[in-house]
């Protein structure tokens, strides 16, 4: 795999292949996402727009098989930003690493951490001190939980992340299978940079 980094206006030419392959890989478990191609492209264009954003693309020739995104949090969704100002966090200070996504056969070569790397390293050039993410949060008896299903836990420790205690929102998207929208909870976690 070779990795590029494109920031703001540079994402709009790559929208077609993340919106598809977040498609793909946000169907499995934990996420069970019906989504759409030109949902998926309206959201990726909200990166396109802003100057201050983050694609990591892995890419094999020239196939897109990866891609993390990452903004300020302040500029990303009003859902996203809700449980800091709720805490009297300023969102101006985060640097919101948005989601990872890489197909199954490239997994555990060490995407996840080039993908943080280089997400990390735009965030302290942009002068944020503190780096958050989140993670969708499912009961441990979900029908659909597979036996295998190992948590990302252990890897965003070693990272230096932690989860931040009573920093959850809210995101509504349809599972597969569902007509409607449900509200999902997700674990913010974080760290300083």
């Amino acid at each position: 795999m070779q990795f590029l980094t494109v920031r703001g206006a540079g994402i709009e030419r790559y929208l077609e292949a993340v919106a598809r392959l977040r498609i793909a890989v946000f169907r499995e478990w934990p996420y069970l996402y019906a989504g759409s191609s030109e949902y998926e492209q309206d959201y990726l264009r909200h990166y396109a727009n802003c100057p201050d954003s983050t694609l990591v693309l892995a890419l094999e020739g020239e196939q897109v098989v990866g891609a993390s995104t990452a903004l300020p949090l302040a500029a990303a969704e009003p859902e996203l930003q809700a449980p800091f100002r709720a805490r009297g966090l300023d969102t101006a200070r985060y640097y919101y690493l948005a989601e990872s996504v890489l197909q199954p056969a490239f997994r555990g070569q060490g995407a996840g951490h080039r993908f943080f790397d280089a997400r990390e390293a735009v965030a302290r050039q942009l002068g944020f001190q503190h780096a958050a993410f989140c993670a969708v949060m499912r009961p441990p008896d979900h029908p659909q939980r597979p036996a295998d299903y190992r948590p990302l836990d252990g890897f965003w420790m070693r990272r230096g992340y932690a989860r931040a205690q009573g920093l959850v929102c809210e995101f509504p998207w349809p599972d597969i299978g569902e007509a409607q929208e449900t509200h999902k909870p997700l674990q913010f976690w974080w760290r300083r940079l």
